[in-house]
């Protein structure tokens, strides 16, 4: 099987690595010609010099797997189309909004072009763990290309297995790492709601290790203004914790050890004051569009708003709502900022 991987960024270059492990083809492109050059010396694929010239390197049906920003998506698929027949496939497998897949699918369809939508996930350890993905599209496309999504997935040697779904006889690709979620859309869809988790999940882990890092201000007691941050019993809050080695603990027996807690603990270990990081936490879009969701279909999330909201802070757009607070606060009671 041969397919075209436009996109060699930190995930479309190693996607191309672990495909080549499988000894299937790869044809590659990027806008960036040094980097086609590189990876294609280095695995032993096709380099191509263009759109055209990636088209013309495959064989019907052409299988070209786009791994790109999900803005620059649809400008890429419209260079592609006018150089696709009839049986040809579309994967993107970038964080695309799952609105946008069900649009591409139907735009594409009368072309007689397939499209597929596949939420990866891995980041830059999906080379050497693989990756879990997220199908949307026709079954009998999925189907077909079961070999490369094979090929990418980590596998049933990742986790063990559940022994419930074996007994009531749910076995399937799931188990491997990739999953058929439905039609066109499904698969981000399902990566979407992924993300969300992501920054629940993120956001419990960061502000329980704050509450620890904290646990020692009672030795600091003097240092608080009483009038914000009252503390009655300075003797309660009298620890010293070692985040790094709590963070480590967490990991072994654990009912909150995860694989996000491994990164932690890493993290931590190499610098625990994390001195590298200002704390300003970027969101791509994915905890917006599940929230939107949870809105549209009625579905309370709570956590996952707060996590994304909080995220909001972080990059200072909280800063004149809290300039306001102050404000009243000085307005109402003559209370004065304490100097930063």
């Amino acid at each position: 099987m041969r397919l075209g991987m436009i996109g060699l960024g930190r995930m479309g270059g190693n996607m191309v690595r672990r495909l080549r492990k499988s000894e299937i083809d790869v044809v590659a492109f990027s806008h960036t010609p040094a980097s086609v050059e590189a990876l294609c010396r280095e695995t032993g694929s096709i380099p191509a010099t263009s759109v055209e010239d990636l088209v013309g390197k495959l064989s019907s049906p052409r299988i070209i797997w786009l791994m790109i920003p999900a803005a620059a998506t649809d400008a890429q698929i419209s260079e592609i189309v006018p150089f696709l027949s009839k049986g040809d496939i579309l994967i993107d497998g970038g964080n695309s909004y799952y609105h946008d897949d069900i649009r591409r699918a139907r735009e594409l369809s009368p072309k007689g072009i397939h499209y597929l939508d596949v939420g990866t996930s891995g980041g830059v350890w999906g080379l050497e763990r693989g990756y879990c993905q997220m199908i949307g599209g026709e079954t009998e496309v999925v189907k077909l290309l079961d070999p490369v999504f094979r090929a990418l997935a980590p596998g049933r040697s990742a986790a063990p297995p559940t022994p419930e779904r074996a007994k009531a006889g749910r076995a399937g690709t799931a188990e491997e790492g990739y999953l058929h979620c439905g039609p066109a859309g499904a698969g981000h869809f399902v990566k979407m709601v992924h993300n969300g988790i992501e920054y629940g999940l993120m956001a419990a882990y960061a502000e329980g290790f704050n509450i620890l890092r904290n646990a020692g201000i009672g030795k600091r007691s003097h240092e608080i203004d009483a009038e914000t941050a009252p503390l009655r019993h300075p003797d309660h809050y009298s620890y010293d914790m070692k985040l790094e080695d709590i963070a480590e603990l967490w990991r072994r027996g654990s009912v909150v050890a995860s694989w996000l807690l491994d990164l932690s603990a890493s993290e931590l270990a190499r610098d625990p004051e994390l001195s590298a990081f200002h704390g300003r936490v970027s969101d791509s879009g994915e905890g917006r569009w599940t929230v939107s969701a949870a809105i549209d279909e009625g579905v309370p999330a709570p956590v996952l708003a707060t996590a994304l909201f909080s995220r909001f802070e972080s990059q200072g757009k909280a800063d004149f709502a809290d300039k306001i607070l102050s404000a009243m606060r000085h307005a109402f009671g003559g209370h004065l900022e304490k100097p930063t």
